[in-house]
């Protein structure tokens, strides 16, 4: 059992021991620490909060925490109860919040859940003002309001059709030629809020729906992470159904992925570069993504004309290049797609929409689009950390042995080689070092990390 407290927010395993897991008090300090670092950053009368949550089957108990520890506050609620990430950072600038937290451990399985934060912009926090929350938690110096001063709870469910009516309406989402293919898709909601938004979706792109794990029970039928050897049901049906595609998202519903018309994994990396190569060809400009996602969104970039760029691996530091760069899109490998026309926020509602324009328009299969992209395959491997292994050093070793290549260190090591890339890192979540390898074969970019395991085990006994 796990508590987990970093600058994104805090997320662990429900039950257990107060401060070694997510127990009630651990979300009602947490959610008093992020309170108070809201009324620390505008001097005001009347303060604003929007919560939301996936279909955890805690979700209810920690959203009920979270909300009336902000109330205690004097901070008004609104609430919009079953959410997804993306619908809650939408809805904070809509509403002229001051914030928000949106309940949901994305990817890790059910006992998991997490409060992620949110600024004013309805954009996650960066590290400075991650640190500062944990430091007012640390301390417990919380301030409630007294009984007349309590703030409110406001609901409502009307966002996700606000949600759906912002993404129809982006100038690149072309809801005549969608309905005009008169697609067939699967989807796999993994019984959490994108089982409700997606077909919610889709329906009004005049799609046939075919419903997998739709319904929003938060008992995952397998691993929720959109990886091919978790969703080997929704292959099956897509062929069964002679279905056109099968959509899967995570939990939380900021991981896009998708199934060819053959019920094969169109390739999660390949969902950004997909999506990208249609908004480059109604848009041309630059793109990002980070450090660890596959060198076919550079590919097609050039393609376009555009230029590349590659941030730390991060939700937060993709969004910071992005805008340093002042791309029309980006995002990240695991299926994460920002779209600025929209907002600064993975979101596969926006990726969804923007994947069956293109389709509609190429007037090809799935299984013939992916084919038009390049081939590149990946390994992602680690190495478990010991006391004796000094990774600072071993990495320093690493760029210096490899600096005749394109190498960069602004997070870990990333090392370029004509047809090929290794990238190592520590890991912020767990003991161990990542070592993610891409090739133009899986057994090329195995051997890779193999052969980097070895240098670094070579390095490590040294």
């Amino acid at each position: 059992m796990t508590l987990i407290k970093s600058i994104s927010g805090i997320r662990g395993t429900i039950g257990g021991r107060t401060a070694d897991n997510l127990t009630p008090l651990d979300a009602v300090k947490f959610a008093a620490a992020y309170g108070v670092f809201i009324k620390q950053q505008r001097d005001k009368e009347n303060y604003r909060v929007v919560v939301g949550r996936d279909a955890r089957i805690s979700g209810s108990m920690i959203q009920q925490l979270v909300m009336n520890t902000l109330i205690g506050l004097g901070i008004d609620v609104i609430d919009l109860d079953l959410s997804t990430t993306p619908t809650v950072e939408i809805a904070v600038p809509m509403e002229h919040a001051d914030g928000g937290i949106i309940l949901t451990a994305s990817h890790n399985p059910k006992q998991w859940n997490a409060l992620k934060l949110l600024n004013k912009d309805g954009e996650f926090l960066n590290a400075e003002e991650g640190k500062k929350i944990l430091e007012i938690a640390a301390s417990e110096d919380f301030v409630f309001a007294e009984v007349d001063y309590l703030g409110e709870i406001h609901k409502n469910d009307a966002y996700f059709d606000i949600h759906i009516d912002e993404v129809l309406d982006l100038e690149l989402v072309d809801v005549e030629a969608i309905k005009a293919a008169n697609f067939k898709i699967v989807v796999d909601g993994v019984n959490s809020s994108g089982g409700v938004v997606i077909p919610m979706l889709l329906d009004r792109l005049g799609v046939h729906t075919v419903k997998l794990y739709c319904e929003p029970t938060g008992d995952f039928p397998h691993n929720p992470e959109p990886l091919k050897e978790h969703l080997g049901d929704i292959c099956k049906l897509v062929v069964k159904e002679k279905a056109d595609l099968g959509i899967v998202v995570d939990p939380d519903v900021d991981r896009l992925a998708f199934i060819t018309d053959k019920g094969e994994m169109f390739g999660e990396e390949y969902t950004l570069v997909a999506c990208a190569d249609y908004v480059l060809s109604e848009t041309p400009g630059n793109t990002v993504s980070n450090l660890s996602s596959s060198r076919a969104l550079r590919d097609v970039t050039l393609k376009h004309g555009g230029k590349y760029f590659a941030s730390a691996v991060g939700e937060v530091n993709v969004v910071a290049k992005m805008k340093e760069k002042n791309v029309v899109i980006g995002g990240e490998g695991n299926g994460g797609i920002i779209y600025p026309e929209s907002h600064y926020g993975r979101d596969s509602l926006v990726g969804v929409a923007l994947f069956l324009t293109h389709l509609a328009k190429q007037k090809i299969s799935v299984t013939q689009l992916r084919a038009s992209y390049p081939s590149y395959f990946m390994s992602k491997k680690k190495i478990e950390l010991t006391p004796e292994l000094d990774v600072d050093q071993i990495l320093e070793t690493v760029a210096k042995k490899y600096s005749n290549e394109e190498v960069s260190t602004v997070d870990g090591v990333k090392i370029d080689f004509e047809h090929h890339w290794i990238h190592l890192r520590k890991s912020n979540t767990e003991p161990i070092i990542r070592i993610y390898t891409e090739a133009p074969t899986q057994e090329e970019a195995d051997t890779v990390a193999d052969n980097m395991i070895k240098e670094i085990n070579v390095l490590a006994s040294a």
